[in-house]
């Protein structure tokens, strides 16, 4: 069991976990017993907009210690892993960090380095981003060098997107530039890193627990607020329960049936999560939370 004092108050935190499994919670008492400063490694809690969908820290959590890059990105704005090294090296010389989130690719490009792959043109990722709704990814997929299909996840649409416009942009592809990676900003070695490893079922009766707070909280007077400049193909967007709520206020899913559907779409989430921590995470500190 993790206990709090075991963790040398010098070293960066890292605290990765599946969505609803309270890593938050545990960066709070990290930051509260030790100090620091808690950085967001969460994809989707960058964006504003989606405040309680991506189940940002409360305003209370928010007073009580400092937190950054937490709703810093304009919700139709694009942002990659790239962006957020970017924004998070200064960060890094500052005060003592607690780094905190479910997004496995940002903590892997924080302690292991992340290909300096150029930027694809707008106009191919039009074509791609419709390509990836009116068919699938499978075309794309199936387009890609040998090297790099054997290193992504082939059933994550948009991290097959995003590998079929490098190499459309740039005619080499993803696998070719993820080898000439550069040295990390935090070699996992230098830190104290925390991998949650939740039961399926107490993690799936908090899924659900907690999206029906979120609906107590506002969730759709949020969706509502969004509802006038909704697009599906904002980043953003993949907030988990935002395409089930819009398709309720848009009267194609009665409340009942979108909150069903989000919740089911919230496990799915947390089981890739799961899997991903699992294979990629073996040398982390592994912290079952009750």
């Amino acid at each position: 069991m993790l206990k709090i004092h075991d963790i040398s108050p010098d070293l960066p935190v890292l605290i990765a976990g599946p969505t609803a499994s309270g890593k938050s919670a545990l960066a709070l008492e990290i930051v509260a017993a030790q100090g620091g400063v808690i950085l967001n490694a969460d994809a989707l809690q960058v964006f504003g907009g989606w405040n309680i969908l991506t189940a940002r820290p409360m305003a209370t959590d928010m007073a009580a210690a400092d937190h950054q890059l937490y709703g810093h990105v304009a919700y139709d704005a694009p942002y990659s892993v790239g962006h957020w090294l970017r924004d998070i090296t200064p960060l890094l010389a500052g005060k003592r960090p607690v780094i905190v989130g479910g997004t496995g690719l940002y903590f892997q490009a924080l302690t292991q380095g992340l290909a300096l792959i150029p930027a694809t043109p707008d106009v191919l990722r039009e074509t791609a981003d419709t390509r990836r709704l009116s068919e699938g990814h499978d075309g794309m997929f199936a387009e890609l060098d040998a090297q790099t299909q054997a290193r992504i996840d082939a059933l994550n649409p948009m991290r097959v997107q995003r590998a079929w416009e490098v190499q459309q942009a740039t005619g080499l592809g993803l696998a070719h530039w993820q080898d000439q990676t550069p040295p990390p900003l935090l070699p996992l070695a230098n830190t104290y890193p925390i991998v949650f490893d939740a039961d399926r079922d107490w993690l799936a009766a908090r899924i659900e627990r907690r999206f029906h707070l979120m609906i107590e909280a506002g969730a759709i007077e949020e969706a509502r607020a969004m509802w006038p400049t909704w697009n599906p193909a904002h980043q953003s967007s993949k907030a988990i329960g935002a395409p089930e709520l819009i398709a309720h206020l848009e009267d194609r899913l009665s409340l009942e049936a979108a909150i069903e559907a989000a919740i089911i779409s919230s496990r799915q989430y947390a089981k890739r999560q799961r899997t991903w921590f699992r294979s990629k995470m073996r040398d982390w500190n592994s912290h079952v939370p009750h």
